[in-house]
């Protein structure tokens, strides 16, 4: 691996835990339209990051970073304080969250315009 493709993993490892942690915070303050907007977020930044990169690891990559920030903000400390409250919401969001890192992950590539227009075995 070339020190750039490092470079933009690492790069998309942090987006996603910036978005994860945005997404904690906006999905509970304005739950309908904030929970829809939490995912469009994170959703953008998989594909974003798959499409950026060329590969199914680029998607991979934020969707760690997500995971980590959001698993990280589920805990609770020792004096009772918590970010995600038990409910739909946050139930929503860390699902639907782990249902769009795989989507983007396991998207097929296109295929390249100006192919050969050939079947396979002819």
């Amino acid at each position: 691996m070339r020190a750039g493709r490092v470079a933009a993993y690492a790069g998309l490892f942090v987006l996603g835990a910036v978005v994860g942690a945005a997404g904690a915070l906006v999905q509970g303050g304005f739950f309908p339209a904030g929970l829809l907007l939490a995912l469009l977020g994170a959703a953008g930044v998989f594909y974003g990051g798959a499409r950026a990169v060329g590969t199914g690891a680029g998607a991979v990559a934020p969707a760690v970073g997500w995971l980590v920030a959001v698993m990280l903000l589920t805990a609770t400390r020792p004096e009772g304080d918590f970010l995600f409250e038990a409910g739909p919401g946050s139930y929503g969001f860390l699902a639907g969250g782990m249902v769009v890192a795989v989507m983007c992950a396991t998207l097929g590539r296109r295929p390249q315009p100006g192919g050969p227009a050939a079947r396979l075995g002819k």
